[in-house]
């Protein structure tokens, strides 16, 4: 069994070469960026814990830390709705990447679970075709599992989310 201070100089080894470790629930693993560099603790299916704040950097240190072949999925979305939606408003809330226009609220978020990362939409019935996950009011949801991303009905969803009026917690 490995000592704390033997997992803490493999982390910080894993920072300095750019690596990042995939983790287990409870372990942390390395990013960067403005108050980013520290461990950053993956939570149930490997979900990163990462500080709420507004801006890129917590929404990259949070897609940096996702583990495996959700960190690509994550990346994929995010350039994804950057395209889709230029001047995005970006920021990390309750653990998930928030998606939003300034003045009209959020509309997309993304989370990582075991096997698959939900992307969110908050006004998803109002999207066409519906989204197929959730039952709730005005929600609507999506299950991106390892190969099966389809950029082209994605950008649509995206495209029509940003355009209606968003969630405003």
């Amino acid at each position: 069994m490995a000592s704390e201070s033997d997992e803490r100089r493999r982390a910080k080894e894993a920072a300095t070469k750019g690596k990042r470790s995939a983790g287990k629930v409870g372990q942390s693993v390395a990013t960067k960026g403005k108050d980013f560099g520290k461990p950053v603790k993956l939570l149930a299916g490997g979900n990163p814990q990462i500080a709420k704040a507004d801006g890129d950097a917590p929404l990259q240190a949070y897609i940096a830390a996702i583990p495996g072949w959700k960190r690509q999925v994550g990346r994929r979305i995010d350039a994804l709705i950057v395209r889709a939606v230029p001047g995005v408003r970006k920021a990390v809330k309750w653990n998930s990447p928030m998606y939003g226009i300034e003045g009209q609220g959020w509309f997309l978020s993304f989370h990582v679970f075991t096997h698959y990362v939900k992307v969110t939409f908050f006004r998803g019935t109002s999207l066409r075709p519906v989204p197929p996950g959730g039952t709730g009011k005005d929600a609507r949801w999506i299950d991106i599992h390892e190969d099966d991303l389809a950029e082209a009905q994605m950008a649509t969803w995206v495209r029509q989310a940003a355009a209606l009026p968003g969630w405003v917690p």
